[in-house]
This record gives C-alpha cells, structure tokens and sequence, in this order.
C-alpha cells in the first residue's frame, strides 16, 4: 500500500454545508483565534493497488489518477514539468547507488587479488586500534583512549625506525618497526578531548608515500593514493623542485615526448654536434 499525502492547501469539502462549518469552528477553537476558517485542515488520504512488476505503466496511471481526484496538482502549468523531475532524481539515485555498490564490489576484489586495501580518505588505513593518514611528509595516527586520559597514563617512544605507545599498566596498543625512517626530534603527540591521543610523525623520505604504518602491517595500495596538489606550496624549495621534475616527467612519459634527462641529453649532443661539424652523428643514439 502506497501512502500520497494530500498537497492541496484548500482541499475541496464534500462534507454537508453544516459539517464543513462545524469543522471550521473546531480548529478555530483548537488554535485560541476568534476568527472563522476558510477551510479545514489538509488530511493524509490513503492509496491502495497492486504493483505489477510486468505493468509499472498501469500503477502509473492509477497513482496519477488518484492525485488528479484527490489534489489539483495535474492541473498546475508545471505538473509534468515536476512528474519529470522526479523520476529523473529517482533514476539518478538508484543509478548512483547501484554505481557505488559496483564500484566497492571491485575495490574489494581488487584487494581479495592484491592483498592490499584501498586507502582511506587520508590516504592511511583505518585498523581495530588506531587509524593513520598521511601526507608525504607526515604521518598522523590518532589512537582511541579511555575518557579522563591524562599525559601521565601515556607511555611513548619514537626512535629514527621504531614506534611505542600505550597506556601504563596495559598492553602496548602500537609497538614495531615503522614501515620507513622519521625524524624522531621532529615528533610530537597530544591528547584530543581527552578521548584520542593523536601523534605526528615526520617523515625522513619526504618523496614516497608509506604502504603501512608499522613492517608487517596490512598495506595499502599507493596507487590509489589521492595527493591533495595544494600541500606542494608546503615543501622546501628543494624537495618541491624534485616533485614538480618527477611530475613532469611523469606528464612526459604519458604523452610519448622526452623526460627532462632525455632533454638535457638532446642538448649536450646537439651542443657537440656544432662544435664538431667533421664528424658524423647520423647513427648517434642517446643512451
């Protein structure tokens, strides 16, 4: 059964002239005004067919029909232009679900495959005790704790490829080999609300996304790795240098066309090509 609210504001009574007035005196009543009501108040009005999956056209017909009777909404200029609307936004959303159910169907095929997993939205992992993102040039780890945790239940120790943490008296929630180096003297972690623990790790490589937390970890898949193009600005001059060299080559690579190394290669030959008319490059290779 199908339930269609009526969307007429000033549905049409069928009632006796004397009913219609004593309903009108009712809900003045109810709402403490002195005035009269124009009209009583909009009821939910029942539909009821049976669906046909081999005769949707005929439901349709019903369930418009009964509109027709029962509201003046087939009577607006904009009727079919609305009817239309919303059977493209119900087609829209069960399109866009069926697409995302697709989708995670794959990614979980593709890691039944691979054994590694698709990269939460911070590019980590999010795992029973703790969940890690990162970027590439840290690596933060926010660690739920007791309500009331204070610095001093904390036990913690970042070496250069090694991590500890946990709570005194319990076992260690975090303890192994850090899947590449930091830099220890650049760490640092801080109680959130008192409810998570958050650390900040900086990374040694600040050119390679990590795969896992800690060696032995369940890894991610880098490739599906979103880099948000903005943190370039971040870098050192130096190291922002080495990223955009490694992205245009990257482009390079794609469109066929030589790497910035192929380039200045193409040049020191050329450039001794002219200093060297006698000689003969026809066969001349770039290794």
């Amino acid at each position: 059964m199908a339930i269609i609210s009526d969307i007429q504001e000033e549905q049409q009574q069928k009632s006796p002239p004397q009913a219609k007035s004593a309903s009108a005196s009712a809900s003045a009543s109810a709402s403490g005004s002195g005035s009269s009501s124009s009209g009583a108040r909009v009821a939910a009005t029942s539909f009821s067919t049976k669906f046909d999956r081999n005769n949707t056209s005929g439901f349709l017909e019903k369930a418009l029909e009964f509109l027709a009777q029962e509201s003046d909404f087939m009577r607006r200029p904009t009727a079919e232009r609305d009817l239309v609307a919303i059977f493209k936004a119900e087609v829209k959303a069960k399109e866009e679900a069926k697409a995302e159910t697709k989708v995670e169907a794959e990614e979980k095929k593709v890691e039944e495959k691979s054994g590694k997993r698709v990269p939460n939205k911070g590019n980590g992992l999010d795992l029973e005790k703790y969940s890690w993102t990162q970027s590439l040039q840290e690596v933060n780890i926010i660690i739920p704790v007791p309500a009331g945790t204070k610095s001093r239940d904390i036990v913690y120790e970042a070496k250069k490829n090694r991590l500890k943490f946990g709570l005194k008296g319990q076992p260690l929630i975090i303890d192994g080999e850090l899947y590449q180096s930091i830099k220890p003297d650049d760490c640092l972690w801080s109680i959130e609300d008192q409810t998570a623990v958050s650390i900040l790790l900086t990374k040694h490589n600040q050119l390679e996304w990590w795969k896992a937390l800690l060696k032995g970890d369940p890894e991610i898949d880098t490739q599906k790795v979103e880099p948000e193009p903005s943190k370039l600005s971040d870098l050192d001059s130096e190291t922002r240098q080495t990223v955009e060299k490694m992205m245009f080559d990257q482009r390079q690579k794609q469109m066929g066309l030589p790497t910035s190394e192929e380039m200045q290669k193409q040049e020191i030959l050329k450039k001794f090509m002219s200093e060297h008319p006698e000689m003969d490059f026809s066969r001349a290779k770039i290794q």
